[in-house]
């Protein structure tokens, strides 16, 4: 079967799966989630911790996910009608002030472009009293496999590539985001790093993954240095092999949580 070309595709197939479904639950009991909370899901991509969020609030409460990639939403639509599916940019959250009992992300804020500009929306759409919880990736040399691969890639094709893998781990440090938590005025808040694991098949498919994605290195390396990419890797991820040969190895990230005074 071949893959998928619809990039919000490959990542519900490849990257939910093997990088985000697990953070849903640990996300959603950091903002202390409950049975008719009105919970919004800021960068809600396809899904993963929206789905989390109405686990625990629905049926009485509300769940809504906004996000800007309407490729994102429309499979995020095929996955519970219970849910609201929103367009829109963090920046710019299209929702009154207060509306919401808790505000929830994971894995978007990094990819924002005004960070203390989404960080002060989300608070102004909690009602006093509201939660707050979002989770970031800790910085990319507390995890090794993607320290290697943006090594790889810099020495085989330059900063461009390297920095495409880098680009995901950029707020994973808990004094760079307590300042953007200053600049945004948020009350105080805590940080806390949590493990996690990543799974694939085999160095090969991290790398066909990558490749289809829009967010990484899809359209920045041709079809030769892909190629020359899946070889240069299987030596580079060996330690990261399993008996069966297939691919794991630590990814942790960091939840910052507050609430609203």
């Amino acid at each position: 079967m071949s893959e998928p070309v619809n990039p919000a595709e490959v990542y519900e197939r490849q990257f939910v799966p093997a990088l985000f479904r697990h953070w849903g639950p640990v996300v959603a009991e950091a903002a202390a989630l409950g049975e008719g909370d009105r919970v919004l899901d800021v960068a809600c991509g396809t899904g993963a911790l929206t789905l989390a969020a109405a686990e625990r609030v629905l049926p009485s409460g509300e769940v809504v996910g906004v996000d800007p990639n309407e490729g994102m939403l429309e499979v995020a639509r095929g996955h519970d009608a219970a849910i609201e599916w929103r367009a829109g940019q963090a920046e710019s959250l299209p929702f009154v002030d207060g509306r919401f009992d808790a505000v929830v992300s994971q894995f978007g804020f990094m990819f924002f472009e005004d960070k203390p500009r989404a960080l002060a929306e989300m608070l102004r759409v909690l009602r006093p009293g509201g939660r707050l919880a979002m989770a970031v990736f800790n910085a990319i040399d507390h995890s090794p496999a993607y320290a290697v691969l943006a090594e790889l890639l810099y020495r085989r094709f330059g900063n461009a590539a390297a920095d495409a893998i880098r680009a995901p781990f950029i707020s994973g440090d808990p004094d760079h985001l307590r300042a953007l938590c200053a600049q945004a005025e948020l009350p105080e808040v805590a940080i806390t790093r949590h493990e996690g694991r990543v799974h694939f098949a085999s160095p090969r498919d991290l790398v066909r993954t990558e490749r289809a994605c829009i967010w990484t290195l899809g359209g920045i390396l041709d079809e030769h240095q892909f190629e020359q990419l899946e070889r240069d890797i299987e030596e580079s991820f060996a330690p990261f092999r399993d008996p069966s040969g297939a691919l794991t190895f630590d990814l942790p990230a960091l939840v910052l949580t507050t609430e609203k005074g």
